[in-house]
């Protein structure tokens, strides 16, 4: 009989004497205090709305995917592997490389807040700072203090002098720069392989037969003899500081 007991529960929601309701009505603050409360949870639905893009650009992602999409092209191959399949594989590496600072922000700044033991905005400068921490690691003092003269800020003492609206943007152009440095020298060994088969291709008069078609059965067979998958992946992720 208890495998049958699901089938009560209608009868007791519509049997049920008080049924709860939702109120979802927009109203006027009428005091300064609810007021900021509805703000505060404006602000909230806006981040959470952002939060994949922020993410996003906070962390490791975009070095892993522009390297991903230059060894796709130097390959020769623009369709292949899928530009979805690449992001997934940017977005496990990702959590994979930044599991120990979001470790560390959630007992430092989550677990707390939770526990009612820390305020929000304490809260937030807590959680935020390992990230901070993070980036600053991986931006280049040249990108860094070119947002800084922009804005005609005094030079920072600390980590806490770093604002995000400036760290931000410095860490994305930092990592396109390294990036591209990475994407060049995968570049360079597929490129000799394309020469080498474009000089053998004219030497035997074969002008009219597209290299790449040749070329690309080599650099697919090379790439997997010295394991492409796992030297890219390790060098990459050992470029993080």
């Amino acid at each position: 009989m208890k495998k049958y007991i699901f089938l009560l529960i209608p009868i007791i929601i519509f049997a049920a004497p008080q049924i709860p309701t939702v109120n979802l009505s927009l109203s006027a603050p009428t005091s300064p205090k609810q007021l900021v409360t509805t703000l505060n949870v404006v602000v909230v639905l806006t981040l959470l709305a952002l939060a994949p893009s922020i993410i996003l650009v906070m962390t490791s992602f975009v070095r892993l995917l522009v390297v991903f999409g230059f060894l796709r092209q130097a390959l020769g191959m623009p369709q292949s592997p899928p530009t979805t399949l690449l992001v997934s594989l940017s977005l496990v590496i990702t959590f994979f490389i930044m599991q120990p600072y979001a470790q560390k922000s959630y007992n430092n700044a989550i677990k707390p807040y939770m526990q009612e033991k820390i305020g929000y905005e304490e809260a937030f400068n807590r959680g935020i700072k390992p990230f901070k921490l993070f980036m600053l690691k991986n931006t280049r003092e040249k990108d860094l203090a070119l947002f800084f003269r922009i804005r005609h800020l005094p030079n920072p003492n600390t980590v806490d002098d770093v604002p995000l609206n400036i760290l931000v943007p410095a860490f994305m152009i930092s990592e396109l720069k390294t990036a591209f440095e990475i994407g060049f020298l995968i570049f360079l060994p597929f490129l000799i392989i394309d020469i080498v088969v474009s000089a053998i291709l004219m030497s035997l008069g074969m002008m009219m037969l597209p290299p790449v078609m040749i070329s690309l059965p080599f650099k697919i067979l090379i790439f997997i003899l010295v394991d492409g998958w796992n030297l890219i992946i390790m060098n990459v992720v050992n470029s993080f500081k």
